[in-house]
């Protein structure tokens, strides 16, 4: 999942950041209020999390901007101001969640879950299937054949990138940045390590493969007939 940050304390989003891909989410952070407004306006993401003091442009007006442009963004607002009235307003403007500051990484994971887990139930895409492989996006849970498979994070947002692009022949460059973030980098084996680790597990001691390898185009989660 792609999460935007809009945070322009570094040491907040440095934090932020690096715990989010930790667990697995893909995160663009902008610094400023004008660079993450255009950011949520041009670019997908499966949610994002709003700080409201910000230059630029205050996060209220980019919840609001959003809003009336009919984005789909679940929006978590994270705040030092901690009155009732505050978390009021910031509801009111639009935000699905508030959040304030300071706080503990693992309740911020556990909205940002459950934002994403509404969306995704309210959209009808709260899982996806390929074959007898079933990926379900909210619990972040894999089965195959009714057998629980259990993947870590990386491995989990890897997959599902792939099960959204089924029947697609997906290039390690999209693979770099879609699930690392990262631009691509010719010498790295980091997609190809990854993708074989994913193969093993999903695919090891059942009857026919799902994940194939297009030598020299990039790889394709499909049921092969």
């Amino acid at each position: 999942m792609r999460i935007l940050l809009i945070e322009d304390d570094e040491t907040v989003a440095d934090f932020v950041r690096k715990g989010l891909k930790e667990e697995g989410y893909v995160v663009a952070h902008a610094a400023d209020g004008e660079t993450g407004l255009q950011m949520a306006l041009t670019e997908t993401f499966d949610a994002a999390i709003v700080d409201i003091m910000l230059p630029g442009m205050d996060g209220l007006k980019i919840i609001d901007e959003v809003r009336s442009r009919r984005v789909r963004l679940p929006v978590l607002i994270l705040s030092a101001k901690r009155s009732v009235e505050e978390r009021v307003r910031g509801l009111r403007a639009g935000g699905d969640d508030y959040l304030t500051k300071p706080f503990a990484f693992s309740e911020l994971v556990a909205r940002l879950q459950a934002l994403t887990r509404r969306a995704q139930d309210v959209s009808d895409v709260a899982h996806v299937e390929v074959g007898p492989l079933r990926i379900d996006l909210a619990r972040r849970t894999v089965t195959r054949d009714g057998r629980k498979i259990d993947l870590p994070p990386r491995e989990f947002t890897l997959l599902a990138y792939l099960a959204r692009n089924a029947g697609r022949v997906v290039s390690k460059t999209m693979i770099m940045e879609q699930v690392w973030d990262y631009n691509f980098d010719p010498q790295t084996n980091v997609v190809e390590s990854r993708v074989c680790r994913l193969r093993d597990k999903i695919d090891r001691g059942f009857d026919h493969p799902l994940l194939h390898t297009i030598r020299g185009v990039g790889y394709v989660l499909r049921e092969d007939e």
